[in-house]
């Protein structure tokens, strides 16, 4: 996503890190590659120059600071992180809004969304994902209703969309745009329903009687919100649309569909700007998951080649269990970790979306990347055959293909690969299982975690019995078992809250104490 644009970005960055001031004639160099990059995106020229010029104004007034305060620590700053910021503080006012992203009515009157647009936008699909979203997020009923008659088929995709998502879909064969609007509206009232989406028709070009029905609809159901949806990948052309039925029905802002497949987003960054009406939400994918609400800094952070980390949180959120998730980095941090865990967050992933579109949002991820570099989904389908073809046993312990090398043979074949890549699987498992380990015994960062350092602690010593050959030592081998569960324990039961304490006889314990010094005085002598 944005690779046109986050390439000029990049450019004029590295363009900038050996200098040591700003000055007219390193900006200019700088933007430069900056305006290539927007006019190929294809932004509004109009909105590209007036761009550059408020960046160039900007940076050239700025005193470069040599140190910058992030919390508690100094990091150092240069030329080049000054310009960075100051593109990234005009790029997010050229897209951000005020307010909220949906205008709610007063209860009990139910919110009326008017879903509008060029045929091929993606309106159908639009107002299920946009139904979903408010009834997932905002607690809402939605209904839908089918005005689209114009389009053949529009009203069964959209009653099957509403079976799919569970969300009821008005219609009335043969009937007029109006009337299946006012009645809708009357239907919705009669379900309780307090949110009312409009699938409304759409033309190949803007015409008058297009424009006429909507504004009969607008005067009609008094919505409290207008959405163009618009194809991201249209480009200038998006602009243009706008302006129109901006002008024609006053938008309550734009939609911007298949924004996963466009490389260029001069329509994110244009639309606000060429017509008054922000960009609310938008499309990433073809799945009924896939619209998210439209946030201009997490936006501007992903052109500026820096991704976005609020935006893989909430990713992240959408998906995992909190609370399973917490008991699954205990036992990993133990060490067991096995080929099931490790086909779940594969699984986990993948229900996240596209791995690219996860992968641009991870901090300067393009910067270590060679140009053009896309990542294959396909490759988790074959992880997950591979996996799916081995026994429970041999998922439970990898190390069953190291002793019978004829276990790769059968599950290259049970599940169409080759034994080479099933050897790689192997290897990358392996790779994280030791990775999870040493996270475990080197506890570091995550010392201040209750129970960490004790788990560090524990790890060392399971590993000094197994290389000193003391695996036949039972104590020695209890005392690190001891110490691990001990460690979890300090760490949080199931539930993740600690564990209680045990009453301890103070007496026993001084005793048990007194022997142990005995012991150690008669092993010297």
């Amino acid at each position: 996503m944005f690779e046109t644009l986050t390439k000029g970005f990049r450019n004029a960055r590295n363009r900038l890190s050996g200098v040591t001031e700003l000055n007219e004639e390193n900006i200019d160099q700088a933007l430069r590659d900056v305006r290539l990059s927007l006019l190929e995106a294809d932004v509004e020229f109009g909105v590209t120059k007036a761009f550059l010029a408020r960046v160039k104004e900007k940076a050239i007034g700025t005193v470069v600071e040599t140190t910058a305060k992030s919390g508690k620590r100094k990091v150092k700053v240069g030329p080049a992180e000054q310009f960075v910021k100051i593109c990234q503080g005009e790029l997010e006012s050229m897209m951000a809004f005020d307010g909220e992203a949906v205008d709610f009515a007063k209860k009990p009157k139910p919110t009326g969304i008017m879903m509008v647009g060029l045929q091929g936008s993606g309106k159908t699909t639009t107002s299920a994902k946009l139904a979903r979203l408010l009834e997932v997020n905002n607690a809402r009923k939605p209904l839908l209703v089918a005005a689209d008659v114009a389009r053949p088929g529009a009203i069964e995709q959209l009653q099957v969309l509403g079976e799919q998502i569970d969300v009821p879909v008005f219609s009335i064969p043969g009937g007029l745009p109006l009337e299946i609007c006012k009645r809708g509206l009357a239907h919705a009232k009669k379900l309780k329903c307090d949110l009312v989406i409009y699938d409304t028709a759409g033309r190949l070009a803007i015409d008058e009687p297009l424009m006429n029905e909507l504004g009969e609809i607008r005067s009609a159901v008094d919505p409290q919100n207008v959405f163009l949806v618009v194809d991201a990948m249209i480009g200038q052309d998006s602009v243009k649309t706008a302006k129109s039925f901006h002008d024609l029905l006053g938008l309550s802002g734009v939609i911007l569909t298949k924004l996963d497949g466009d490389a260029r987003g001069g329509a994110a960054i244009s639309i606000k700007n060429a017509t008054g009406t922000a960009v609310k939400f938008a499309g990433t994918g073809e799945t009924l998951d896939r619209l998210e609400e439209f946030r201009a800094d997490g936006m501007a952070s992903r052109i500026l080649g820096m991704g976005d980390v609020v935006g893989l949180m909430k990713d992240f959120e959408d998906v995992v269990d909190e609370k399973k998730a917490e008991q699954d980095a205990k036992r990993m941090l133990q060490g067991q970790f096995t080929l099931d865990d490790f086909l779940e967050q594969l699984q986990t992933l993948q229900s996240m979306g596209p791995l690219q579109d996860l992968l641009d949002k991870v901090p300067f991820f393009a910067d270590s990347m060679p140009e053009g570099f896309q990542v294959d989904d396909r490759e988790i389908g074959q992880i997950k055959a591979i996996v799916s073809s081995m026994t429970r046993q041999e998922r439970a312990g990898a190390e069953l293909f190291q002793k019978e090398p004829t276990r790769l043979v059968r599950v290259a074949k049970g599940s169409g690969t080759s034994e080479k890549l099933v050897a790689e699987i192997l290897q990358r498992f392996t790779f994280m299982k030791q990775m999870m380990g040493n996270i475990g015994s080197q506890a570091g960062m995550l010392s201040k975690i209750p129970g960490m350092k004790q788990m560090a602690a524990a790890n060392r010593l399971r590993d000094a019995v197994k290389t000193g050959g003391l695996e036949g030592n039972p104590m020695m081998a209890n005392l690190a078992d001891s110490l691990l569960e001990a460690a979890v324990a300090q760490q949080g039961g199931p539930g993740g809250t600690p564990s209680p304490r045990r009453a301890v006889d103070k007496n026993k314990k001084k005793s048990k104490r007194k022997m142990q010094r005995k012991s150690r005085r008669k092993s010297r002598r």
